[in-house]
């Protein structure tokens, strides 16, 4: 089928040359921000995603003192795993009674009531050698003066009386019952330790706000 030509205009000229699509123009990326070398702590504009070092010689350096840091943490498991039993439940000991002692800060001493002393101990109601399933129990453990936690064997008759009025008589008959044997892990003490860290650390910050 014929078709006849589409009207012109006055003053229409052919185009010479086909039509070209055009790409839109790339955006730049931005230039990288300046960091501070790990090493020298001189300002750099890194060329790589995670580079963390200005130069060669800084990148050697900063190499050499990772492998450093990880020989050592290396050398501090090996002597842990080394170190007995003993160690660690001396070491959670003591996170236990540092404890103990942030709680009990406001009160006297669970058996004579008094409140100065020569020195403070956390003292255990039922002993760690006769109980030693009870040693990290926190309600067998209360601030004690040293004169009767170290040379009146406890002050126990008066111990009892004193954690009777403060956690009550069934708690404290509780404590007294059967309990299941000590199982002491090296993992389970890390565990306890954390855990009775962040208690103290929370007890010291609320003390801080009051």
């Amino acid at each position: 089928m014929n078709r006849s030509p589409m009207p012109r205009g006055k003053g229409f000229k052919p185009r010479q040359t086909p039509l070209r699509a055009t790409a839109p123009a790339k955006a730049q990326a931005p230039a990288p921000r300046q960091r501070k070398c790990k090493v020298c702590a001189a300002s750099f504009r890194p060329t790589r995603g995670l580079q963390t070092w200005c130069s060669p010689d800084c990148g050697v350096k900063l190499a050499e003192r990772l492998v450093g840091k990880k020989q050592a943490r290396e050398h501090r498991a090996k002597l842990a795993d080394s170190k007995p039993l003993s160690h660690w439940l001396e070491l959670t000991q003591r996170v236990v009674n540092a404890y103990v002692l942030a709680r009990d800060a406001d009160k006297p001493c669970i058996s004579c009531g008094c409140w100065d002393a020569f020195a403070w101990d956390a003292g255990h109601f039922l002993s760690r050698g006769a109980r030693p399933e009870l040693r990290f129990e926190l309600n067998n453990i209360a601030k004690q003066c040293a004169a009767c936690n170290r040379h009146k064997g406890g002050n126990q008759a008066q111990y009892r009386l004193g954690l009777v009025a403060r956690i009550g008589a069934p708690a404290v008959a509780a404590l007294e019952g059967p309990h299941p044997p000590a199982k002491f892990t090296r993992e389970g003490l890390a565990e306890l330790r954390k855990t009775v860290a962040a208690l103290t650390r929370q007890l010291t910050a609320q003390a801080a706000i009051a």
